[in-house]
């Protein structure tokens, strides 16, 4: 994410604000989801819906500003997904589709807080591209892993305990939207 914030600063400032915008709102969304998760298990919609568009017009703008700025490798590709905005919004509908049906699969193990949280967070990181929303659920699932291990080694749950998964979702999404390359 550095790296595209820095490249826009050249190509388009207008660019550059409208990604650091969208970012500082994750990085508020994230922390407020986190608290709330953590205390009642719930990933209320007055914050998980807005996030739709707030991330969507804010990513979708950059997306096309980026594209005819000329900037990063979106611009000569002839991959559809690499038309502007269009990974953006793959990205969000992938990820909501991934999480639903797990949902589907497996009741008891995923909320649907999640499958709507997911949505955002795919739109954030199909901005960055494939990798990023490949890299950042398997960071999900890692660190809940870890977690849920942590918990059981230490006696402080079961194999039944109820465990807040957005808190990992956000977690991976923003590990991967820092740590990879974009």
């Amino acid at each position: 994410m550095i790296r595209r914030l820095s490249d826009l600063w050249d190509a388009s400032p207008l660019g550059f604000w409208l990604l650091t915008a969208a970012c500082l709102y994750f990085l508020v969304m994230a922390v407020q989801l986190t608290v709330i998760d953590v205390r009642s298990h719930l990933l209320p919609n007055r914050i998980v819906f807005p996030s739709y568009a707030v991330a969507g017009v804010l990513l979708l703008a950059v997306s096309l500003l980026a594209f005819f700025a000329g900037t990063g490798q979106d611009h000569l590709s002839a991959d559809v997904f690499a038309v502007p905005g269009i990974r953006v919004l793959a990205g969000g509908a992938v990820l909501w589709l991934f999480y639903f049906v797990l949902r589907i699969i497996h009741p008891p193990g995923m909320g649907f807080g999640d499958v709507k949280l997911a949505g955002v967070l795919g739109l954030y990181l199909g901005y960055l591209g494939w990798s990023h929303v490949f890299a950042g659920t398997f960071a999900a699932f890692v660190l809940g892993g870890l977690w849920s291990l942590a918990i059981l080694l230490t006696r402080r749950g079961t194999l039944r305990s109820a465990i807040p998964f957005g808190p990992f979702m956000l977690a991976g999404a923003g590990t991967a939207m820092v740590l990879l390359p974009a």
